[in-house]
């Protein structure tokens, strides 16, 4: 039987760890160690829970990818201004806005993070130009065998795939009561299948990444649309069509969002070409870098996550 995959969304991880752990921890040189603790303690339960034969920490090279954002120019960009406010108003010290907004506690642990995980042994994998989706999707597409998706983001639906055995492991609601999600999830939730999920998404729009879908058409309206046309050129196609059995106003709204539509499709879709490393990606069972390891350990007091990981990934 082919090996399992773990791929984990570690932004989506580290961010909860981060809000759900209490600052109380920190380093030898006083830097807070809750979002390390934290995402540590998440991927030992996950890994002791599934039991996974292969693990990626899937990374955000580019938070806010260039070419998405040439082709919706609202992609994330509130995050910008709201980032933009704080340094104007002197809150947040940094002066490259460029950046996600993130809370200084919370980006002196991020390249922790990564440390830890590259020294036990975890693969921690990103692309230039890129995001973790986009990362999480390619590994998915190139692995043979079942591939289980850790992450809070519902754009991920769009790669669950029961012939695959592709399903989400949706944290949304915290580790204790973690979503499996497979197809029949998607369909009880959404009434679309986790096929079409993308296509729903165009429609309904997202605006946490600044996606404003077509006017007037909610979730209800676009699971209509895609369950009696399938994709989105199939539901433009009838809207464009004499004698369109569409609701005027919705019909109306579709072929004045054509352009947006066409454009939002490559940012919604995880469907690119990403360059990822080739697997497979087995569970350590040692640390990779002991010496160095124990150095991150000493400095961020971390000794007791640090070993309850290294013995669930041990078995």
């Amino acid at each position: 039987m082919a090996p399992s995959l773990m791929l984990l969304d570690s932004a989506s991880l580290y961010y909860r760890a981060f809000y759900g752990v209490p600052d109380r921890f920190t380093s030898v040189s006083g830097t807070p160690t809750n979002a390390i603790r934290g995402f540590l303690d998440m991927v030992a339960q996950l890994v002791e829970r599934f039991e996974p034969e292969g693990l990626v920490a899937c990374w955000d090279d580019d938070w806010r990818p260039q070419f998405r954002v040439d082709l919706i120019p609202s992609y994330k960009a509130h995050r910008v201004e709201e980032a933009a406010d704080e340094s104007a108003s002197g809150t947040n010290e940094s002066s490259d806005l460029e950046e996600e907004e993130m809370p200084d506690s919370l980006s002196v642990q991020e390249p922790v993070i990564a440390e830890v995980l590259a020294a036990i042994g975890i693969p921690v994998v990103g692309a230039e130009g890129f995001e973790a989706d986009d990362v999480i999707a390619q590994l998915a597409r190139d692995h043979d065998g079942p591939v289980l998706i850790v992450t809070g983001d519902r754009d991920l639906f769009q790669l669950v795939n029961d012939g695959r055995d592709v399903r989400v492991l949706y944290t949304a609601r915290g580790l204790a009561k973690l979503g499996v999600v497979n197809e029949e999830w998607v369909r009880e939730k959404y009434f679309v299948s986790a096929q079409l999920y993308a296509d729903f998404a165009l429609l309904r729009g997202d605006a946490s990444d600044g996606l404003p879908g077509v006017t007037g058409v909610g979730d209800k309206t676009a699971a209509k649309l895609v369950n009696e046309f399938g994709g989105i050129n199939s539901i433009v196609a009838a809207a464009v069509r004499d004698g369109s059995t569409i609701a005027p106003r919705v019909r109306t709204n579709i072929i004045a969002a054509q352009d947006y539509l066409s454009r939002a499709d490559p940012v919604v879709r995880l469907n690119h070409s990403v360059p990822v490393p080739e697997g497979p990606f087995p569970l350590v069972h040692q640390p990779a870098e002991q010496k160095k390891l124990n150095l991150i350990i000493s400095e961020q007091r971390i000794s007791r996550p640090v070993e309850r990981l290294l013995n669930c990934l041990q078995g």
